[in-house]
C-alpha cells in the first residue's frame, strides 16, 4: 500500500479541464479549422484531387442541379488570375435566404424534394465551405426582375446590397471566389487548364443538351457515356460501344485489348472516381448476364477482362462515404419503386443488355472470341498462378523488398468523431518504388512510417512490353509488387492511394521509370488513368554557403540560386542514396514534388510503348540522347 501511495504522489499532474475549455466554433470557422472534413485534402493545384477544385465543383454543382430540374441551358465558368467565376441561368437563389444559404451549415432548398429531385448536393454544405475557405467570396442571384449580391471575406460577411431593382440581367445565379492562400490552406495555388476541362467534359458527358463554356471553350454532348467512352478510352473497341439508356440509368460498355476491367462511373452527376455501390453492381451484372447469355460455363474473369464500361445512375437522397463523394455508400436508394440500387442497376442490365445481345450477332461473336482468348490465356498460366500467389502471400509477411506502412487506402473507415483526421490519412497512404538497396534505405530511414511504404528493385526491372500476362506471375519482382498494391483483381482494394516512383535522375533512372511505366501501362492501366501513379521529383543541386541551403529542382532554379546565394558551395546529386536520409525527409514531407501521370485519349497506349520500350528504334535513340544524355552532360560541364 506505501509503494502505491508514492506513485499516486510522483505521478504528473492532468491537465486542467474545465468550462474554459469547451469553445463552440461557428459554421464557417469550423469549416477553416477542419477543411479535411468538407473537401478533403488542400493541395496547390497541382494534382487532380487537390481542394482547389473541390471549390469549383461545388459551385458548379449547384448550376448542374438547376438544368437537371430543367432551369439554364448554359453554364460559364472563368477562372483567371487564380480568381474563379460560375454563373449559371436557372431559377436564382431565392433572394431572402441568399446570406444564410452560403453562409449557415444545414441550410439548403435540397432538403425539400418538391424543388430539388435527384441532386448532388443534399446537405447544404457545399457553398458554404467554398465561402470559408476563400479570401473573397461573392454571391449574386438574379430572379423575378430584383438581384441580391453579397461579399464575404474568409467567411465573415463584408457587403450586403440588399434587394435590388434589375430588370436587365437575366435570372439565375452568379458566384465568384478566389480561393484563401494563407499558410495551411491553399499555399501558392495554381489552377490546372487540364484538370477544370475534364471536370467539366464529364459534366456534359452526363448532362445532354447542356452548354457549358469555360473561358469561351464550349463542351457539349450528344450521346452522353457513349461519347465518354469514345474519347477516353486508349485502346481501340473490339466492337461498336453498347449503349443503353432507360429512366434513371445509362450504360455503356465495350471489349478492348486491354488487361483486367475499368469502368467510369456517376451518380446524379457526380464522378464516383473510387465507385462504390453501383458501380460494383453494374461490373457484377455485365458478368452475370453475359454468363448466362453464352451458357458456356465461363469464368466471370474470363468475361470481364478487357471490358471498358460507364455507368450513371439518379437517386434521391443519395449516400455519399463523404462531403467530396467520390464514392457511393451502401444504404441509398434508387429512384424504381424503392429498390436496392443492387437490384435496380442488376435488372436494367440483364433486361436490356440481354435484349442487345440477341439483336446483334456479330458483336456477339467478337465479343466471345475476346472471352474464348481470355479463357486459353488463363488456363496457359494456371499452373504459375497458383505458385505465384502462393510466393506473394508468403511475401507479404516477410518480403524484404517491402517496408510497408501502417495506414492504407483500402482501410475501413474510421467510425470515431475525430476520423477527419484519419480519412486525411488513408489518402495520403503512399508507396515508394526506388531502384536498389541505398535509394530506399534513406527513403525508409526519413519516411513516415504511418502513411509511407518503400518497395525496392533489385536493379532495372524486365521490359514487359508485348509480353503476356504471365511474366506477371513467373517474375518474382512484378508478382510481389502485384501482391503488395493488391491489384491483381483490380482496384477496387488498391493498398496505396499514391504509387510513386522514385529512381535517379539520371539515364538509367529514367530508363527504369519507363521500365515501371510500361509494365502499369500494359497490365493495370487503370492504375495510371485513375491518377494513383506519380513521379517523385528529387533534387538535382544543393546550393549553400555558410548562411543557407537551397534546393534546385532545375536548372533555372540552379542559375537563380548561383545568382542570390554569396560564395556559393555546389553539390550534384547523381543518385538518390546520396541524399542522407536527414535532408531526405524534407523531400518525401509536407514539401514533396509529385508529378502526376495523365494518360489522354490522343496516348494510343501501344503506340506509346511501342515507341519507348520496342525495338531499338533510330526515332528513340535519338529522343534518349537527345533529352537525356546532351542535357546531363551538358550540367557536368557547367559545373567543372
Amino acid at each position: 500500500m506505501e509503494e502505491n501511495k508514492d506513485i499516486q504522489q510522483t505521478s504528473q499532474p492532468s491537465l486542467e479541464y474545465n468550462e474554459d475549455n469547451i469553445i463552440h466554433l461557428d459554421d464557417m470557422e469550423h469549416i477553416r479549422r477542419r477543411p479535411g472534413m468538407y473537401i478533403g485534402k488542400l493541395g496547390d493545384g497541382s494534382h487532380t484531387d487537390d481542394g482547389i477544385y473541390v471549390l469549383i465543383k461545388e459551385s458548379i454543382d449547384n448550376s448542374i442541379d438547376e438544368y437537371r430540374m430543367g432551369e439554364g441551358k448554359v453554364i460559364e465558368v472563368t477562372v483567371q488570375d487564380g480568381r474563379v467565376k460560375v454563373r449559371d441561368y436557372g431559377r436564382g437563389i431565392p433572394l431572402g435566404k441568399l446570406v444564410d444559404v452560403v453562409s449557415i451549415l444545414n441550410t439548403g432548398g435540397k432538403y425539400d424534394s418538391k424543388a430539388f429531385k435527384k441532386s448532388v448536393g443534399l446537405n447544404g454544405v457545399g457553398t458554404k465551405a467554398v465561402n470559408a475557405l476563400s479570401e473573397e467570396f461573392i454571391v449574386q442571384s438574379f430572379r423575378e426582375g430584383k438581384t441580391r449580391r453579397v461579399l464575404f471575406r474568409r467567411g465573415k460577411l463584408i457587403e450586403d446590397s440588399g434587394i435590388l431593382l434589375d430588370k436587365d440581367s437575366k435570372r439565375g445565379t452568379c458566384i465568384e471566389f478566389k480561393p484563401d492562400n494563407s499558410k495551411g490552406l491553399f499555399e501558392n495555388y495554381k489552377f490546372q487548364d487540364e484538370t477544370i476541362e475534364a471536370l467539366l467534359r464529364n459534366y456534359a458527358y452526363l448532362n445532354t443538351g447542356l452548354t457549358l463554356v469555360y473561358n469561351g471553350k464550349r463542351f457539349s454532348s450528344k450521346n452522353g457515356l457513349l461519347d465518354l467512352l469514345s474519347e477516353n478510352m486508349t485502346q481501340e473497341p473490339l466492337y461498336p460501344i453498347i449503349h443503353l439508356k432507360g429512366e434513371d440509368i445509362e450504360i455503356a460498355l465495350t471489349h478492348t485489348n486491354q488487361n483486367n476491367d475499368e469502368y467510369y462511373s456517376f451518380v446524379n452527376g457526380q464522378h464516383t472516381i473510387q465507385g462504390g455501390t453501383h458501380q460494383m453492381a453494374y461490373r457484377e451484372a455485365i458478368g452475370r448476364t453475359i454468363k448466362e447469355f453464352f451458357n458456356k460455363n465461363q469464368e466471370l474473369a474470363d468475361i470481364r477482362n478487357g471490358v471498358v464500361g460507364a455507368i450513371a445512375i439518379n437517386v434521391e437522397e443519395p449516400v455519399f462515404e463523404s462531403q467530396t463523394k467520390v464514392k457511393l455508400g451502401s444504404k441509398d436508394m434508387a429512384p424504381s419503386g424503392g429498390v436496392s440500387v443492387n437490384k435496380f442497376v442488376n435488372d436494367f442490365v440483364k433486361q436490356h443488355l440481354d435484349n442487345y445481345l440477341h439483336k446483334n450477332p456479330e458483336t456477339v461473336e467478337i465479343m466471345l472470341q475476346k472471352i474464348q482468348e481470355s479463357e486459353k490465356e488463363r488456363k496457359a498460366i494456371a499452373g504459375v498462378t497458383k505458385a505465384a500467389r502462393e510466393r506473394a502471400k508468403k511475401n507479404l509477411v516477410n518480403n524484404p523488398k517491402l517496408r510497408d506502412c501502417q495506414i492504407h487506402y483500402n482501410d475501413p473507415k474510421p467510425t470515431r468523431s475525430s476520423k477527419d483526421a484519419d480519412d486525411d490519412l488513408r489518402q495520403e497512404s503512399c508507396i515508394f518504388i526506388t531502384e536498389g538497396l541505398s535509394a530506399s534505405g534513406s527513403i525508409t530511414k526519413s519516411r513516415d512510417v504511418r502513411t509511407q511504404a518503400v518497395f525496392s528493385l533489385r536493379g532495372k526491372p524486365l521490359n514487359s512490353y508485348g509480353l503476356t500476362k504471365q511474366v506477371v506471375y513467373e517474375n518474382e519482382e512484378f508478382n510481389c509488387l502485384q501482391s503488395a498494391l493488391n491489384i491483381e483483381d483490380g482496384l477496387d482494394d488498391l493498398r496505396y492511394n499514391k504509387v510513386i516512383i522514385a529512381t535517379d535522375a539520371d539515364v538509367d533512372g529514367m530508363h527504369i521509370r519507363l521500365l515501371m511505366l510500361t509494365f502499369f501501362l500494359q497490365f493495370f492501366p487503370d492504375l495510371v488513368k485513375k491518377g494513383h501513379v506519380y513521379i517523385l521529383q528529387t533534387p538535382l543541386f544543393r546550393v549553400k554557403n555558410k548562411q543557407e541551403i537551397r534546393y534546385c529542382y532545375s536548372e533555372e532554379e540552379r542559375l537563380q540560386a548561383l545568382n542570390e546565394v554569396k560564395n556559393p558551395e555546389i553539390t550534384r546529386f547523381k543518385g538518390l542514396g546520396e541524399i542522407s536520409p536527414d535532408e531526405f525527409k524534407g523531400f518525401i514531407g509536407s514539401g514533396i514534388r509529385l508529378d502526376q501521370v495523365h494518360l489522354r485519349k490522343e496516348d494510343s497506349v501501344s503506340e506509346l510503348m511501342n515507341f519507348y520500350m520496342g525495338k531499338n528504334t533510330t526515332e528513340r535513340q535519338n529522343f534518349i540522347i537527345e533529352n537525356l544524355v546532351v542535357e546531363e552532360d551538358k550540367v557536368d560541364e557547367d559545373l567543372a
